[in-house]
């Protein structure tokens, strides 16, 4: 029988391919395993706890997670985010609408949920000349790192918990919020020097603060973690062959530096089917996938557990596109058992919902998914 673990000791044997004493949990350890404010509302008003709500992503609206709901719901693993920029073209500029340090623009419609884009700032014709002479985010501004080694104190001296520090997104996400998606997807085709220097231009920016980062905790967090969505439903975003000349390499080297700084496992975050490259995920350093969409084209839990087993390790995997908000407490309950059965295998597993918990999934199927996974144990 194994021993009762910290939080900190679960949550290490499992990304290591370890039997843990029960599969870890996860609610807020990162931008894209939180909840959105309305269903953080009523999680607050169960817990009792009044506080501001605070963001960890403003464009999807989910925040930092209080301590207090953490320490009830018996989380594994502390987030650690980076500081805001103190200087640059980030601005808000009305009520609900703001321009990021990107320079992209960004309106929160009345009775919408999220952030819309409102422009995209080299849509259109553009040459090479026009990438190198736009205004980029200064890597070195104080501000990305401020903050970041108390966060990490606190984590120590006032949990046992894991410690998760949020890394930039390597370069697609950023450079389809820059270009626009039409203009994105033609430029594989039409303009492939201009869409390779804005790859390049984006991910020198993103690796400088990636480096800054690490300099800064990058020997004692345990887990990094940064997020380029590659998959749609049902596969990738682009063709595998365009993925492996103009996506892989960039992403390897990105990996590369962050290896090279830390001892910390490297957890990345690519929602949709990732069928097509999960033997590329692992060849090019990644030790930990999010969110494992089991309803997407190819991702089979059975089949990828079968895949991945003591190579990568799958993080997520509760499905919140039926189960989580159409499903009953039973039906909750059961996907976390079968979750387990299916992913837990050996270690190799943390559990939390596919993505961050939407407005429309009740109160009683989040706590039920965190009670069923502290309860059941493989």
């Amino acid at each position: 029988m194994t021993l009762k673990m910290t939080s900190r000791e679960r949550v290490l044997a499992a990304i290591s391919h370890q039997e843990p004493d029960r599969t870890p949990i996860d609610l807020g350890g990162t931008r894209d395993t939180s909840i959105v404010v309305e269903g953080y509302e009523r999680l607050k008003g169960h817990f009792g706890v009044s506080d501001y709500n605070d963001l960890c992503d403003r464009m999807m609206r989910v925040v930092k997670v209080d301590e207090t709901i953490l320490r009830n719901l018996e989380v594994d693993v502390r987030a650690i985010f980076p500081g805001a920029p103190t200087r640059g073209v980030g601005a808000e500029l009305g009520p609900r609408h703001y321009r990021d340090a990107w320079g992209v623009e960004r309106v929160h419609p009345e009775g919408s949920l999220y952030y819309d884009q409102r422009e995209f700032p080299l849509a259109g014709a553009i040459t090479v000349n026009d990438v190198i002479n736009y205004t980029w985010p200064d890597p070195e501004d104080p501000g990305l790192t401020r903050g970041l080694q108390e966060r990490l104190k606190w984590i120590r001296a006032n949990t046992d918990c894991a410690a998760i520090l949020t890394l930039p997104a390597p370069f697609v996400h950023i450079s389809q919020y820059l270009r626009g998606f039409q203009d994105w997807f033609c430029d594989f085709i039409l303009e492939t020097k201009v869409m390779e220097a804005l790859f390049d231009a984006v991910i020198e920016i993103t690796t400088r603060i990636a480096e800054r980062e690490l300099r800064e905790i990058g020997a004692e967090v345990d887990i990094v973690i940064c997020a380029d969505d590659l998959g749609t439903q049902n596969g990738l975003q682009m063709s595998y062959d365009h993925y492996a000349t103009y996506i892989k390499p960039r992403h390897k080297k990105y990996f590369q530096t962050i290896h090279a700084m830390t001892p910390a496992k490297l957890l990345f975050h690519s929602c949709g089917s990732l069928a097509a490259i999960i033997d590329d995920l692992m060849e090019i350093g990644v030790d930990i996938l999010n969110p494992v969409q089991i309803t997407a084209k190819g991702m089979d839990p059975v089949a990828l557990k079968k895949k991945c087993q003591g190579r990568m390790a799958l993080w997520g995997g509760m499905d919140n596109q039926s189960i989580l908000p159409h499903g009953t407490e039973s039906d909750v309950r059961q996907m976390v058992r079968q979750r387990i059965d299916q992913l837990g295998q050996s270690g190799g597993f943390v559990l939390s919902s596919c993505h961050n918990i939407q407005p429309d999934v009740p109160l009683e199927n989040i706590l039920a998914m965190f009670d069923e996974a502290k309860i059941y144990r493989r």
